[in-house]
């Protein structure tokens, strides 16, 4: 019987491993060399990320004010800010429309005319594609102050655009129809986004399987459904995961309606604002937007779970599923039956 050489690399005679030591990396930098490259972002995270939510977690405890006695000697209150918010009519109110505004112009709006319009120009050439895609892109860069005095002007009751075209002189649709104003406005302003996403993650969808799929006799739905949606499902969910983030923490609406009229589009930023500012309570405007925190961090963990969950049922496959074996396979060379066979 043959023996078989160590390929092993004996080690050196001071001991180090092969290969360097385990401090070095690819770049010959060490841990303590690398960590010099990772302490200014660090820096600049604790700066403008975790201070000011500390601050804001010490301030939603006390009954800090803008004016009066507590303004100058705050007192601790405790979790009594957290309480009066969870029981605060207005506070659940803006929570609800501000979910509303969520699912309406962001979950349902921006992604689904994102996709349809990546989907519709993914095939496009010329100068029609061209023009879309710059219209798009032009709400998407213009600055929110220049954007919402444009809506307001083709809002306007007495000489708007939208009345003009609709031959419905004197419809006031920011005082009758104000949530649904500030969701078409968002539709308009961040659509660009996701179209953009979907484009690149279109775009990557292999040819071959969507030229199988129409040779086996799949329409549209069916090649959209079966061949397209499984290959761009990490880039849906990260595209959900940034616009409901953006859309949830989103203070704009407020150029227009600003939360009216009576409450009626005063989303969870807008009454935030009132609140600290307006009405002077920062130490309750502090509770809230502690509430607001952990609002968007429950939301991410959700999305972040669904994209781990659907990274793990692609790679399962190829894993768990035995390689399928027909009538003589165990015949074939380099695949013996009886791993006996293969020692002499």
């Amino acid at each position: 019987m043959a023996t078989t050489a160590s390929s092993a690399e004996p080690a050196p005679p001071d001991g180090t491993p092969p290969g360097g030591p385990p401090e070095q990396d690819a770049a010959g930098l060490g841990r303590r060399g690398a960590a010099l490259f990772v302490v200014p972002a660090l820096v600049l995270v604790a700066l403008f990320l975790v201070l000011p939510a500390v601050w804001t977690l010490y301030l939603g405890s006390t009954d800090y004010r803008l004016t009066g006695i507590p303004a100058v000697d705050p007192s601790f209150v405790g979790t009594d800010n957290l309480t009066r918010a969870l029981g605060d009519s207005g506070f659940l109110r803006s929570l609800w429309l501000t979910l509303l505004f969520v699912l309406g112009s962001a979950v349902i709006g921006q992604a689904g005319l994102g996709f349809a319009l990546a989907w519709w120009m993914r095939e496009r050439t010329g100068w029609l594609k061209t023009t879309l895609e710059a219209l798009v892109m032009l709400a998407w860069i213009l600055p929110s102050s220049v954007v919402a005095f444009l809506w307001i002007a083709f809002l306007d009751r007495d000489g708007g655009t939208l009345n003009a075209l609709l031959h419905t002189p004197g419809a006031a649709w920011l005082l009758d129809h104000p949530m649904l104003s500030i969701v078409v406005y968002n539709i308009w302003r961040g659509t660009a986004f996701s179209m953009m996403l979907y484009s690149a993650a279109l775009g990557n969808v292999p040819a071959s399987h969507l030229e199988t799929a129409r040779l086996a006799g799949a329409n549209g739905w069916q090649l959209l459904r079966d061949v397209v949606l499984p290959c761009v499902r990490g880039h849906v969910l990260t595209n959900l995961l940034l616009i409901s983030l953006w859309t949830f923490n989103d203070f704009t609406p407020f150029l227009i309606t600003a939360g009216g009229p009576d409450g009626a589009s005063e989303i969870l930023p807008v009454h935030i604002y009132k609140t600290a500012l307006g009405n002077g309570e920062l130490g309750y405007g502090a509770a809230l937007s502690f509430l607001m925190l952990l609002i968007n961090l429950v939301v991410a963990v959700i999305y972040l779970r669904l994209l781990g969950r659907g990274r793990r049922a692609r790679r399962r496959p190829a894993a768990d599923v035995p390689a399928p074996r027909g009538p003589g396979a165990g015949d074939a060379p380099g695949r013996p039956d009886d791993p006996g066979e293969a020692t002499a």
